[in-house]
């Protein structure tokens, strides 16, 4: 984490001078962003409204907060109900000349970023990137014709109207200390949950929760599941939480000896990693994918699914069938 970073989840931020010194940067920030939603509530700008559902999985909050298994649960709820699904995305963290950008498990992480190739990888369903979330719809509309669209994230993004929003929130970092960027972690106030229609924890014993459940380890370079006879190694990744992927491991009997932390999205090379054959590296699924071209044999990911308690699966069931 950056100064900056560690500063938003300090207990008592109001003894913390960057705090303060960023504070009147918040300030101009919520000036901004409420001007800019009071255009759109006042009709001045317009909202696109697609001919098919759209569910938005987003937060108000920066950092991994978990939307991705919660996407993932969606495809194959969706699935097992035989609809055709389509995920969009910004795509962060990928750079492509070409937007929007249709994106299948084959696709390269560094043109359309690490999460819209995992989704694509576990789901099966089309995801497309870009940073016009209008021009996604339209081209997802158009090419595929999907019973619902799915926005990872884009809570913030106005311009898209939308039918349902699920927001994920971090179960040990919640809002940080409550203030909005970049003195704090928060992209809204905590006032606009009001406005969503269900409030998910990623971890924790809310009421609305899910837990994430191991699925077990596979081999980086080939995807199948690893059979690992000395379970230590290092743990490398580049999420916003990294001490929640590490208690995983923990939690599988693996021995931690080293970890590498890397800001969110950082794109991998094989510099990045240490070059001693014998120790085993592992890392999360979203950092996998960045690299598998170059992994060794002795490389190992960690699946996970969401497992939602049984009031979060209700209540999202009968928002769901709404639609």
């Amino acid at each position: 984490m950056s100064r900056i970073e560690t500063s938003w989840y300090q207990k008592y931020w109001y003894f913390n001078i960057l705090t303060w010194l960023l504070l009147p940067f918040s300030a101009l920030f919520w000036l901004l962003s409420s001007f800019r939603k009071l255009l759109f509530k006042l009709g001045i700008k317009k909202s696109y409204k697609a001919e098919v559902p759209i569910i938005v999985v987003g937060n108000i909050s920066v950092g991994g907060n978990g939307k991705t298994p919660m996407v993932i649960w969606l495809c194959e709820h969706f699935s097992n109900l035989e609809k055709k699904i389509v995920v969009i995305s910004r795509g962060y963290g990928g750079k492509s000349n070409i937007y929007p950008l249709d994106v299948n498990s084959y696709s390269s992480p560094y043109k359309c970023g690490d999460e819209p190739v995992l989704i694509a990888k576990r789901t099966g369903f089309p995801v497309i990137v870009g940073p016009s979330r209008v021009d996604n719809i339209k081209l997802a509309v158009q090419k595929y014709n999907p019973d619902i669209i799915i926005s990872d994230d884009g809570m913030q993004h106005y311009k898209m109207a939308r039918d349902i929003e699920l927001c994920i929130v971090d179960s040990k970092r919640q809002f940080g200390n409550g203030l909005l960027m970049p003195a704090g972690p928060l992209r809204e106030s905590q006032r606009r949950l009001e406005s969503i229609d269900l409030v998910i924890e990623n971890g924790g014993d809310a009421k609305y929760h899910y837990l994430l459940e191991s699925v077990g380890l596979f081999h980086v370079h080939n995807d199948k599941p690893a059979k690992i006879n000395k379970l230590t190694g290092i743990a490398v990744s580049a999420i916003g939480n990294p001490a929640r992927f590490e208690n995983s491991l923990e939690q599988e009997k693996i021995i931690i000896t080293d970890k590498k932390h890397f800001r969110d999205h950082h794109k991998f090379t094989l510099a990045d990693f240490d070059q001693n054959e014998d120790i085993n590296v592992f890392m999360t699924e979203k950092d996998a994918v960045k690299c598998k071209s170059f992994a060794k044999s002795n490389w190992y990911y960690l699946k996970v699914n969401a497992n939602l308690n049984k009031h979060t699966q209700e209540t999202l069931t009968t928002l769901l069938n709404k639609l």
